[in-house]
């Protein structure tokens, strides 16, 4: 997410040129309509863009590595991520701070910034992690769908019962609401997406948190112990598999915190004066302070009601059988949530590969042309053959991937691991030398090298992790037959 890529809507400002004769008072330095952003807005896109559902895997991840490196870790990363995002908000103009030309978007601040074949790589690791986000929302969601399927059983028939679904006909049904949803151009259409998801989101994160207190409660005890999941026959962990699975936490916590990318628009939608970017660096303190707190409270208590067995996703793993009701509203919340996030994530892949299209084959009219379909009491529709192709294509070929890879905690942990260094750390730094001119082998140059090394050396053993839960899991599965 950040699915953690995580995450959910975040609204882009209209794009709207100044039609002559309006007044400087309604429009901003760049003609667009003006921005009204304050720091309590672009603080709840944030928030709502973070809390997703990488908040379920946080328990898991806080049992395999302690009471002690557990907290830690996420402290580390919740630094880290508000520290770049710093550097980050800084190069939301070019050249000067106030007045310098605005950048819209991510990819656009490495244009300016960098330039030549960075701009390239970002835009794969961009857009490669954009389509990991998708499958692993596929994974989620369908998980989400048959707890709740399994949950009502449990309630008919006991908590004994077998109640094995498979996950293919979920996975499919979410596929099918996508593909309907896909078709809905461009973002400013789907304003009402970031209230819903931040309802939900912070519906299900909440359940999750108040069951765990209740389940402490009920045990009179916190589980766990300082140094995480004990090896031995019960576990069933072995030293190697330790090793494995604190990496893949890493991953898990990196994924919970991801939401650079779309840092850039956040920020287009703040008003000035003061600079975006002070706006920005206070957005970003309360948020990543909240989202924190928040994390630390879900993983330790999820930690603390189970101990070494923690599941892997906090809300279906059957760690809470009851009340039923309440775990099936959870489970609901997760599986609105992540059908408008998976929107959100997918749209700005959908529309650079429409842009670049069109920009390529200007002549063709299969990818040109737009159909008008009157839509009672509605603005007619406005269908275009390639993209109605190319984004239905493009959810069968994510729900194919998810429903052969569907390990939730290792799809996390690899993308978390794949996003975090080049997105949230190597991008952000780079750019902040180039836009402060900052001398090499300067200390602070040095410095922020250093983080930048460190924080790619988590990411290679965080992939490495959750590359290793893959072959793992793929030893005992057969491709299209999961059932829990």
């Amino acid at each position: 997410m950040t699915m953690g890529q995580n995450g959910a809507g975040f609204e882009v400002s209209l794009d709207l040129h100044q039609q002559g004769g309006g007044s400087s008072k309604c429009f901003d330095d760049d003609g667009r309509l003006k921005r009204t952003g304050t720091v309590w807005t672009a603080s709840a896109h944030i928030i709502t863009a973070v809390i997703g559902s990488g908040v379920l895997s946080l328990a898991w991840a806080t049992a395999q590595l302690g009471w002690i490196a557990g907290p830690a870790v996420m402290f580390l990363f919740s630094f880290v991520t508000y520290y770049t995002s710093a550097l980050l908000a800084a190069c939301y103009r070019s050249g000067d701070p106030v007045t310098g030309k605005r950048n819209y978007t991510y990819m656009e601040a490495v244009h300016a910034n960098l330039g030549g074949v960075k701009v390239k790589l970002c835009g794969v690791v961009q857009y490669l992690n954009l389509f990991g986000v998708a499958i692993g929302y596929t994974i989620a969601s369908s998980i989400s769908m048959m707890a709740i399927a399994r949950s009502n059983c449990f309630h008919k028939k006991g908590d004994d019962s077998p109640c094995h679904t498979s996950s293919n006909p979920y996975m499919i049904a979410f596929g099918v609401i996508e593909i309907f949803l896909s078709q809905i151009p461009d973002f400013d259409q789907l304003w009402w997406l970031s209230i819903v998801a931040a309802v939900m989101s912070f519906t299900y994160s909440t359940i999750g948190l108040g069951l765990g207190i209740a389940k402490v409660a009920e045990n009179g005890k916190f589980g766990g112990s300082l140094t995480g999941i004990s090896i031995n026959a019960v576990t069933g962990v072995t030293e190697t598999q330790k090793i494995w699975r604190s990496f893949q936490a890493l991953g898990d916590i990196a994924f919970a915190y991801s939401y650079s990318i779309i840092l850039i628009e956040i920020q287009d939608t703040i008003k000035s004066p003061p600079s975006e970017s002070k706006t920005m660096k206070k957005a970003t303190l309360v948020s990543v302070a909240v989202t924190t707190v928040f994390y630390m409270l879900c993983g330790s208590m999820g930690y603390a009601a189970f101990g070494d067995m923690a599941p892997g996703n906090l809300l279906t793993g059957f760690g809470f059988f009851n009340p039923y009701w309440l775990v099936d509203i959870a489970n609901a919340a997760i599986v609105i949530h992540l059908i408008g996030a998976y929107q959100v994530y997918c749209q700005p892949l959908f529309a650079f590969i429409e842009k670049y299209s069109a920009k390529r084959f200007a002549d063709s009219e299969f990818i040109t042309r737009e159909i008008e379909i009157p839509v009672l009491g509605f603005r007619p529709l406005k269908l275009n053959v390639f993209r109605l192709i190319w984004r239905t294509i493009f959810v069968i070929l994510t729900t194919v991937i998810s429903m052969l890879l569907p390990f939730f905690n290792d799809v996390v942990g690899l993308l978390g691991a794949l996003g975090f260094w080049p997105l949230t750390v190597y991008f952000p730094v780079e750019m902040y030398i180039a836009q402060m001119k900052i001398p090499k082998w300067s200390t602070k140059w040095l410095c922020l090298q250093i983080l930048s090394g460190a924080c790619l050396i988590i990411t290679i053993a965080a992939a490495a992790g959750s590359i290793a839960g893959v072959v793992l899991d793929l030893k005992s599965y057969k491709p299209f037959s999961t059932s829990y």
